[in-house]
């Protein structure tokens, strides 16, 4: 369902099918996230081996992305193309990224600060990556991971929050700290500054750019949570490389997780006496 929701979110000129297929889906709000897959990528046939069992009308969906669907395709059979469009692509755009081509792409959208800054105050304000906490699509929405503290966040916007966490896998964020490890942030410390804004940036990109970091999503109003119960329902991040954990990480959670639960005991024992 939460895949389903942004596959049918298309108002006003995302409706515009005079550019490019993937140019077009690349600009339309919402899909800050994505970089561009290379058109030969999409073309090798051995890179998308297994998709056609996930995607339905699988050819005409990647006839689509690569503008060769034929024109004289029914504006309604178009339209009920795009949803599998976008989930092929979303699917070989998880390829993608863990390609070396693909890291470069995506490093080059974490050193702008694309997917935003890690909330929590200790990590002042440490640059995020999107993750997925699943490979299935439908199953988990894209998370925001933080290399300082090991948390995952939910986006501000909604419409980032609808994206689907399959399409940027378990293995992104991990791995691009692997081929770069200069990224990894110190414990402790400032980060590195945000780059300088570019000196052909206007104020125009300037205010997209800042609407992009501004929270979208509706405050939500019901039964207050308790400090144990939110602890317990935190999503946990297990990095892992092609579906393996990594041993000595999965060794540090293990003790993560043992301090944690600690933690949850003494507040739910707090919360008792109050």
């Amino acid at each position: 369902m939460l895949g389903r929701a942004v596959d049918d979110a298309s108002t006003g000129s995302d409706s515009d099918y005079s550019k490019s297929w993937i140019s077009w889906f690349l600009s339309s709000k919402g899909n800050e996230y994505f970089c561009e897959v290379e058109e030969d990528y999409i073309l090798d046939r051995f890179n998308l081996t297994g998709l056609n069992n996930e995607v339905s009308n699988y050819a005409q969906a990647l006839d689509l992305i690569t503008d060769n669907l034929d024109d004289e395709i029914q504006d309604e059979l178009r339209g009920a193309l795009d949803v599998q469009a976008r989930l092929l692509y979303g699917l070989i755009h998880a390829r993608w990224i863990v390609t070396a081509r693909g890291l470069s792409k995506m490093l080059e959208k974490f050193k702008r600060v694309d997917f935003g800054r890690c909330p929590r105050v200790l990590c002042q304000s440490q640059p995020l990556l999107p993750v997925g906490l699943s490979d299935i699509p439908y199953e988990k929405s894209v998370k925001l991971y933080c290399g300082r503290c090991e948390d995952v966040y939910s986006p501000k916007s909604s419409r980032h929050g609808s994206i689907d966490g399959a399409y940027f896998g378990t293995s992104f964020p991990h791995l691009l700290f692997l081929v770069y490890p200069n990224l990894i942030p110190p414990k402790i410390g400032p980060v590195d500054a945000a780059p300088a804004p570019r000196a052909n940036e206007t104020e125009a990109s300037k205010r997209s750019r800042r609407t992009r970091e501004e929270p979208e999503m509706p405050e939500t109003v019901g039964e207050p949570i308790s400090t144990a119960g939110a602890a317990l329902k935190a999503d946990r991040y297990r990095p892992r490389i092609y579906g393996f954990q990594l041993n000595e990480i999965a060794k540090l959670q293990r003790w993560q997780e043992a301090v944690r639960d600690r933690q949850v005991s003494r507040l739910e024992a707090l919360e008792d006496l109050s």
